[in-house]
């Protein structure tokens, strides 16, 4: 019957007669499941040419139907693929059915085994390399007729669609190995074959752009578009990692910016009307993307991770054994980071979440590169203006006094049993951090606070120090285990640490009422000294969580292969309130940013329109990031309330 059988025919009683097939053999399969396990594998182990049940039948198969048929079979597919590329609509069924057939018999014996693997060898021969010679066939003779009667913008608008719709015939019937070559194969014979035709009618219209105005009109739009859509799909296919891994996040928007840059400088002649559509592509698929829509904040998530990003890049790697990026490197990423930041709206944010990790690394001493550290800071001021960067650098001027500073320190006499340690005094209009929590340092550092606290004073009068001791860390040498250790904690292990020079057990009261520390901070401080065995519990409970009586003792088996062991890892507490803090700090500048604009804008114009008013002011901070009319409007209200501003009486608007 399948010998006299054509066409749709021939597909439909194939179809039926192999998915019955199938089935049986798998049925069967199971049924002869211990045949398989026992004396069919008992024979292979003997060097006997024996296969599984399943792989035999579709042997068979193979040997005695598809071998007489898959030419027609071949032939009937490729022309009902025809009949749907000319419009006609066809059960596609019918084709899954039988490609699937032209994978599942590739079988090839696994090494040595009785079992089969499946390859697309069979596939590949029998059919694909048929089916892309037919599409290129096709649309050879379609594309040379489209292009004669119709205009290159028309011919653009087609071949996209045509793209789209093999994308879409791949995922609807056909492998998904076959997407590859198939597209290529139809970008060589749609666009390559006709890139003279393009550059010559390009150029034609670039010079005469007014009397072609609509033709370039619209291949701008379909750039525009294109890279749009294509800039999305690239995060989106990054997943959730694009939005916890920053790396990912920028090198996606920069693989689609290079690529469609390149296209534009090359292709297009850096024609400005092509630049400006990319420019607008890349801030739409910049600002609103998969992963920013997963924020409640939509448009400062990608301001923070490229901040991430940078941070990543500028600070020394934790990986001892790996190498950091040379000058060169660093330098060339950060030009890339700057292109990406071209395109963010919200440039305050970033500019927030910039300060607050530079201000770690600076205080951490832990940057990659002094040198990248500037240079970064120039690039900001070139794009943003003196305001944007004068914190960031007065930060690095802190840092050079502080060391000067250190230097005369040290030239005082030492007391006995004092401890070396060094001060970073930061100006607390510059350095974005949070007061330090309440805290009672530990008796062994409380004499050489003081003699630096009394040092600073002699030397500036009317200043005051506050500390900060969630940012402090120290270095504490173990004299109890049975290697001597060095280690590297927070100021606040090191409080519950030494409090074991007392004794060797306590409760989490008395480490509390010692410290001073909120039950928040000091159950995370302790979880990380339980997680590195200092410190034991047996009484915790199935929460994980301490009481106020459970006793902590000091673990004196414990062992290190390192000898410098750093322990002083940034507390959970700390990093969602620094990013809430950071978020919250951004929303109050902004306020006053527009309250100053609004001021500055009407000293100007003495009298404007309400509608006038907020259009100015949306433009005056553009640059900087793109207020909400809402908040424009409360913080004019706000400065009626302080009379900078008063109404025209009987004027509404």
């Amino acid at each position: 019957e399948a010998n006299e059988a054509i066409g749709e025919s021939l597909l439909t009683y194939f179809t039926a007669e192999w998915e019955r097939f199938k089935f049986s053999s798998k049925v069967l399969d199971g049924i002869c499941a211990y045949l398989n396990r026992h004396c069919i594998k008992r024979e292979c182990d003997e060097g006997h040419d024996y296969f599984e049940i399943y792989c035999m039948a579709m042997t068979v198969w193979r040997d005695k139907v598809f071998n007489n048929v898959y030419t027609k079979l071949c032939n009937a597919v490729i022309d009902l693929i025809r009949r749907e590329r000319n419009g006609e609509m066809i059960n596609t069924r019918l084709i899954s059915g039988v490609l699937d057939s032209f994978v599942d018999l590739g079988l090839q014996r696994d090494g040595r085994s009785c079992k089969c693997k499946i390859t697309l060898e069979l596939y590949k021969l029998r059919f694909e390399q048929k089916f892309i010679e037919e599409t290129e066939n096709y649309y050879m003779n379609e594309s040379g007729q489209y292009l004669k009667d119709n205009s290159i913008t028309e011919y653009m608008k087609k071949a996209e669609a045509r793209l789209h719709e093999e994308g879409k015939r791949v995922q609807d019937y056909l492998h998904e190995q076959t997407l590859d070559p198939l597209l290529k194969s139809c970008e060589r014979i749609l666009i390559e074959k006709h890139l003279e035709i393009f550059h010559s009618d390009f150029i034609r219209l670039l010079n005469d752009e007014k009397n072609e105005a609509s033709g370039l009109d619209k291949l701008k739009s379909l750039l525009e578009k294109h890279i749009k859509d294509h800039g999305r799909q690239a995060i989106e296919e990054c997943g959730d990692t694009a939005s916890n891994d920053p790396k990912v996040y920028v090198k996606a928007i920069l693989g689609v910016y290079s690529k469609y840059h390149n296209l534009v400088v090359t292709s297009f002649d850096q024609n400005t009307g092509f630049i400006a559509a990319l420019d607008k592509a890349c801030g739409d698929f910049i600002n609103c993307n998969a992963v920013t829509q997963t924020s409640t904040q939509v448009s400062s998530k990608s301001p923070e991770l490229l901040a991430r990003y940078c941070d990543s890049i500028l600070k020394k790697s934790v990986d001892s054994s790996a190498k950091n990026p040379e000058e060169d490197e660093l330098d060339s990423a950060l030009d890339d980071v700057m292109i990406v930041f071209k395109y963010i709206e919200d440039k305050d944010v970033f500019q927030k979440f910039y300060a607050r990790m530079l201000a770690k690394r600076l205080v951490n001493q832990n940057s990659a590169s002094d040198n990248a550290e500037s240079a970064m800071i120039s690039k900001l001021k070139e794009a943003c203006g003196y305001e944007y960067t004068s914190k960031l650098q007065r930060m690095f001027q802190d840092m050079e006094l502080s060391k000067t500073l250190n230097e005369d320190f040290r030239k005082l006499p030492n007391e006995a049993n004092s401890v070396d340690f060094s001060v970073q005094v930061l100006s607390s209009g510059s350095w974005p951090f949070s007061p330090c929590p309440e805290f009672t340092v530990p008796s062994e550092l409380e004499r050489s606070l003081q003699k630096f606290s009394a040092f600073y004073s002699n030397r500036h009068s009317g200043r005051k120090l506050n500390w900060l001791f969630q940012l402090s860390k120290g270095e504490l040498v173990t004299n109890c285990f049975r290697n001597r250790y060095s280690l590297q904690v927070s100021t606040f292990q090191m409080a519950i640490l030494l409090m074991y020079n007392r004794g060797d057990i306590f409760t989490v009261s008395e480490l509390q009422q010692y410290t001073q520390l909120k039950m928040e901070i000091l159950q995370q401080v302790l979880a990380i000294l339980l997680k590195c065995k200092l410190l034991v519990c047996d009484n915790i409970d199935e929460t994980g969580e301490l009481k106020y009586n459970n006793k902590l003792e000091l673990f004196l088996g414990y062992k290190n292969k390192k000898l410098r062991v750093n322990i002083n890892v940034p507390l959970k507490t700390e990093q969602k309130v620094e990013r809430e803090a950071t978020h919250r700090n951004v929303e109050e500048d902004r306020k006053l940013l527009i309250q100053a604009a609004i001021v500055r804008i009407m000293k100007m114009r003495k009298v404007l329109q309400h509608q006038k008013l907020i259009a100015e002011v949306l433009s005056q901070l553009s640059t900087r990031f793109k207020p909400n009319i809402p908040v424009i409007k409360r913080c004019i209200d706000i400065l009626i309330e302080k009379d900078y501003l008063q109404r025209v009486e009987g004027n509404k608007d």
